[in-house]
């Protein structure tokens, strides 16, 4: 099964649904560490790419992702807006002209993002950030897309969760949390958790479709 602009659609606006549900868990995952406004930000953010999209008729997904993009730098505040605006626009880029991709063309453009995030934010796996939450949900649909969309977003899920999970044992090196130190120890990332909600938001609307 192909990924869609429908469904692209569908999972930013199930996404600006669990970032509104969760915005207190998130800021305060990041009152100790951080501003605790990541849930604030991020809210108001897709809140307005919600409204920016909404009965919209797109050409393609480059086009798409590029509204995205842009909506998230201006709209969210401290690093995550240029972060998750740099996801989004290596997206667009990657699937500019096209309407619907194989899944694991999807899961090349998502590996691109990845990337951009990497050089912007300078961080790698294991420093505590949204790339512990990322880098091995695109693995896992990298691996599986093969077997099915299916069993290839729900491991996706699944790894995501896991990398989510495991930025509580580890210490933050990058970004605000970084500052915390040895106080980040015990504390789930708040940009893991708004990534996972990413990745369940490309699933969900992936498997309805």
């Amino acid at each position: 099964m192909a990924f869609t602009l429908e469904m692209a659609h569908s999972a930013l606006e199930k996404l600006a649904k669990s970032i509104e549900d969760g915005k207190e868990h998130l800021s305060d995952l990041d009152s100790e560490v951080g501003d605790a406004d990541h849930g604030i930000n991020m809210n108001r953010g897709m809140k307005r790419t919600a409204e920016k999209i909404r009965g919209k008729n797109y050409a393609d997904l480059g086009s798409l992702y590029r509204d995205v993009a842009m909506t998230l730098m201006g709209a969210v505040g401290g690093s995550a807006g240029p972060l998750y605006g740099t996801f989004f626009m290596k997206l667009a880029q990657e699937l500019s002209g096209k309407r619907e991709v194989p899944l694991a063309a999807f899961a090349c453009a998502m590996r691109e993002g990845l990337d951009g995030v990497m050089r912007l934010g300078k961080a790698a796996p294991g420093d505590k950030t949204m790339v512990d939450t990322l880098a091995p949900a695109i693995e896992a649909l990298l691996n599986c897309a093969e077997q099915g969309d299916g069993i290839a977003w729900n491991m996706a899920v699944l790894s995501a969760e896991q990398g989510m999970k495991g930025t509580a044992s580890m210490t933050a090196r990058r970004g605000r949390s970084s500052y915390a130190g040895e106080r980040s120890l015990g504390r789930q990332d708040a940009g893991a958790t708004s990534s996972f909600y990413l990745i369940v938001s490309f699933r969900d609307a992936s498997l309805e479709g």
